[in-house]
């Protein structure tokens, strides 16, 4: 690879890094090629992209953005590994079905939204967070489950209002 080759990998990483608010470095080595097809058609289910990356590249990348991504630079040894998703538990949930059946990948660190996840005891509580779209649709559960309710009582309670009228109608007659 020379300089230029490298230079274009830096910047596509880099556009990577701030075009996606959740990515994750994980340990893919001693995969098998078999392992390693499974977990690559594993993630292209589960719409998560897998790339392999050097690690002095990804570091010039990390480098170069304007966030601040010091506190990952200790992770950047050995077969470093980016998983990215539109959803940040998404690449958690893959790791973790994938390790039912095999020791790797292990999770180096994540970058969900603004935060920083180092180290992989974080993969259970990184699986289980909820993605953007399913908070949404709690919140939205949420806000129409009392307007429900309101409209099943006046509902019901019409009825009963309604049946006491008609009484008090017949008595006066």
């Amino acid at each position: 690879m020379n300089k230029q080759e490298k230079n274009q990998m830096i910047e596509a990483l880099d556009g990577m890094l701030n075009d996606n608010n959740n990515f994750y470095l994980a340990d893919i080595s001693g995969l098998t090629a078999e392992e390693n097809s499974a977990l690559r058609r594993l993630c292209f289910k589960r719409d998560v992209s897998l790339q392999v990356v050097k690690n002095t590249l990804l570091k010039k990348a990390l480098e170069k953005n304007n966030a601040d991504f010091s506190e990952l630079y200790d992770v950047l040894v050995g077969n470093t590994s980016i998983m990215q998703a539109e959803a940040g538990n998404a690449p958690a949930k893959v790791i973790k079905e994938f390790r039912k059946k095999n020791d790797k990948p292990l999770l180096k660190a994540a970058h969900i939204e603004e935060s920083l996840y180092i180290g992989d005891e974080n993969l259970s509580a990184l699986a289980d967070l909820k993605s953007k779209d399913e908070l949404i649709g709690d919140i939205i559960t949420l806000l129409q489950s009392p307007a429900k309710n309101v409209i099943s009582s006046l509902q019901s309670g019409g009825n009963k209002l309604s049946g006491i009228v008609k009484a008090l109608e017949e008595r006066t007659n």
